[in-house]
Order: structure tokens, then C-alpha cells, then sequence
């Protein structure tokens, strides 16, 4: 736990277990032959010592049996390898259907957990036992890496792009939280706890928020930004009709798609002119250095929110010049 740094963290999640399989296995099979090809070496010089220093080897012409041997049993333990560590791969990045969605941002030199009804933690982030939890995070300045060693998950988080992790804690207490990318002078203080709670204590900490929900935030920062004035829900508007737009696929002006996830939302708030929807004129604002990333946050979480509508299709999309996207 946090009173120290162990060797080997404790296997505190779902995936922990098999990441730590393949991590073994590796180093066995690592070990093995670094092992028995400093075993050979040391047989081969004593036996075949010459102190005469006269003798000179035989010609050796090859042999197929011994390389074929080399080649195929190498090539056996490497494609094993490869097929495991895909088989854990996918494991880490594919989460569940039903995650706690968490949004994080990573700053010289601390982390901000975002929770979707309104609660915010500095360097400490607090989920459920046994519930699968999703953390979407980004920079606002260099490069970090959040990690979590045991739930045995890291990825970078890079300015301007959304990366993410996930896991489900399967014991309660307190683990490391930690910057795995040197950012600047005060790095090694870039450390963090997550406390992982039972069910109904985790319930109970949160009912114990006054902020808002992200997703109301977010309306609200929609309408003072005037995006109300152009996305309209019947599709009327000068620009495109953002309900139940998330999850889908909209076709481009250059003739190519796009599946709207919060990468795609991101894109399209700060530098809307880079993906054009078709029918609509990149007319669009740049909201870049007007909206901070808690801000950018909240509006994709009230994009989420919005359910779909039956609505006509735009008439005259082209003279209505609208905006690209959200």
C-alpha cells in the first residue's frame, strides 16, 4: 500500500493477475536461455581448453537438424509469446459496456479527477470495489503518463488528444498514483492515491458533493458560448443537430467518416475546421484557449446527455452555412 514502494505492487484489480503472468513468463524464458548460454559457453572453454595452444578445429560443414532446431523451437516460444501478450492487450483496452466514467487532466505537476456528477479530487481519486472504471484523460502542458502499478495500467497523456485506461479494483485501501514520463523539475512529487471504497461507502462519499454535474456544466458553458444559436435539435439550425449524435458516424465534406467519440468532440470544439460535416459550410469558431479542459469536458458529457430526436432533414444545408461540429 502507501507505506511503501514494494518490488512487486499488490494485484489490485482484474487484469493484474494476467499482466503479471505474461510478465513472468517473459522473464523465465529470458532467463532460461541467457542462463544455459552462459552454462554452455563456461562447459565448452573447460572441456575443449587447449593449454597447448596448437590444436587447430576441425572444419564444420553444418547441420540441418541443429538449424532447423535454432530456428523453429525460437520462433514456437516467440509466436506464443505474441499470441498471449494480445490476448492480455485487448483485455486493457477494451472496457466493459457499463464503466464509471472518471476524466482526468494531467499539469506540472499534480492530477485532476473529474467525477461526472460534479465531485473534483487533486492527486486523489476514490471508486468502488468491483466496479469497472473508466478514466479519460489529456495534458495541458507536456507529456506525462498516468499509472496506476497496482491495476497494473499506464498511458501517456498528451496535450491536445484524449487517452484512457481502465480497470476494476478487486481490493479495497490505498495505491499509487503516478507520473511514468519525466515532465520537469518536480516530477517525482507528480504522485497521487487512489482509494478504493466498498459499494455503499463510495455512495456514501459521494452523495456528500454540492458541485454540479459535469454534464450541466457543460449546458451551461453551451449556451453562454452560443452554440445554442446554431445546433438546433430538428436539424433547422445552421448547423448540424448535436442530439444523439454520440456513438454515430457522420460523413465528411471530403468524402470520408467520422465516428463521434470524445476525441472526435474534442477535435471538433478547438479546431473545428480540421473535419468538415457535409452539407455544412466550416464557418465554425475556434474555441481553442477560450475553453479550458474541465470546460471541453463538460460540453462533451452534455453532448452524451442529449438523446436523440426525430428530425427532418436539413433543408438547403448548403445556403444555411453552418457551423462543422459541435
Amino acid at each position: 500500500m502507501l507505506s511503501g514502494i514494494p518490488l512487486f505492487p499488490a494485484q489490485a484489480s482484474t487484469v493484474a493477475p494476467s499482466v503479471d503472468r505474461l510478465y513472468f513468463l517473459i522473464l523465465a524464458v529470458t532467463a532460461f536461455f541467457a542462463i544455459a548460454t552462459v552454462i554452455a559457453v563456461a562447459i565448452f572453454a573447460i572441456v575443449y581448453r587447449d593449454d597447448s595452444g596448437r590444436k587447430v578445429g576441425a572444419a564444420i560443414h553444418g547441420s540441418i537438424p541443429l538449424e532447423l532446431g535454432w530456428s523453429i523451437i525460437p520462433f514456437i516460444i516467440a509466436m506464443g509469446i505474441f499470441v498471449y501478450s494480445t490476448v492480455v492487450y485487448f483485455d486493457l483496452i477494451r472496457p466493459p459496456a457499463e464503466t464509471l466514467e472518471i476524466y482526468s487532466t494531467g499539469k506540472r505537476w499534480m492530477w485532476r479527477f473529474q467525477h461526472l456528477d460534479g465531485k473534483a479530487e487533486i492527486n486523489e481519486l476514490h471508486v468502488p470495489k468491483g466496479r469497472a472504471v473508466r478514466v479519460t484523460f489529456t495534458s495541458e502542458d507536456v507529456l506525462h503518463s498516468l499509472y496506476f502499478p497496482s491495476f497494473r495500467v499506464k498511458a501517456d497523456a498528451i496535450p491536445g488528444r484524449y487517452s484512457s485506461v481502465w480497470f476494476q479494483p478487486t481490493q479495497t485501501g490505498e495505491f499509487h498514483i503516478f507520473c511514468a514520463e519525466y515532465c520537469g523539475t518536480r516530477h517525482s512529487g507528480m504522485i497521487g492515491t487512489v482509494v478504493v471504497m466498498e459499494p455503499d461507502a463510495y455512495q456514501a462519499w459521494l452523495s456528500g458533493n454540492d458541485g454540479q454535474p459535469l454534464a450541466v456544466r457543460g449546458q451551461q458553458l453551451f449556451q453562454q458560448l452560443a452554440c445554442v444559436s446554431c445546433h438546433l435539435d430538428d436539424n433547422t439550425g445552421r448547423g448540424p443537430s448535436l442530439a444523439g449524435i454520440f456513438g454515430t458516424s457522420v460523413q465528411l465534406a471530403d468524402g470520408g467518416t467520422a465516428t463521434v467519440d470524445d476525441s472526435y468532440l474534442r477535435e471538433s470544439i478547438l479546431t473545428p475546421h480540421v473535419k468538415t460535416v457535409a452539407g455544412y459550410q466550416p464557418l465554425m469558431p475556434t474555441f481553442q484557449g477560450q475553453v479550458n479542459e474541465e470546460g471541453v469536458m463538460g460540453l462533451i458529457e452534455f453532448i452524451k446527455s442529449k438523446a436523440a430526436v426525430a428530425r427532418p432533414a436539413p433543408a438547403n444545408a448548403q445556403a444555411n452555412a453552418a457551423p462543422v461540429r459541435p
